[in-house]
């Protein structure tokens, strides 16, 4: 005798499955917290790092960037509330965002040399390379 593992296969959704998701119940679901993470981009040059954050919406006085010792942290926290008042009702609204990203930079970086733009919804983050750490023109020997 075999044992054959069977899939079971519902000709119709259970609400009981629907309401057993971990979100349901105030939970998060795995990927709920990378949803609201700013995507990144990291570039590497022969002079410098770039570190590009996707964050449409926001005003450059929203952002934060804090260096301290080799990590550099990338933040923002915006409270936005709306009040519309009418003979009958009265509607008020909150809306809370915010995000912290943290990367390790290498000894490498020239912390001096950081700096940092936003224009059109990215974050553009330069890190200059220190002189040692960028790569050595060729030298040519003369034979004598």
């Amino acid at each position: 005798m075999s044992l054959i593992k069977r899939k079971h296969t519902h000709r119709f959704p259970s609400i009981f499955d629907e309401l057993m998701t971990p979100d349901w119940f105030g939970g998060f679901a795995v990927n709920e917290t990378a949803k609201h993470l700013p995507a990144v981009n990291i570039k590497e040059s022969d002079t410098s790092f770039t570190v590009e954050v996707a964050a449409p919406g926001l005003k450059k006085e929203d952002l934060n960037i804090e260096l301290d010792n080799d990590v550099l942290t990338i933040s923002s926290e915006v409270k936005q509330e709306h009040e519309e008042r009418n003979e009958r009702f009265t509607r008020k609204e909150f809306a809370y965002h915010s995000f912290k990203r943290s990367f390790t930079l290498p000894e490498t970086i020239d912390k001096e040399g950081v700096n940092a733009g936003y224009e059109s919804g990215v974050l553009v983050v330069a890190l200059p390379k220190l002189k040692e750490a960028q790569p050595q023109p060729k030298r040519l020997i003369s034979i004598s």
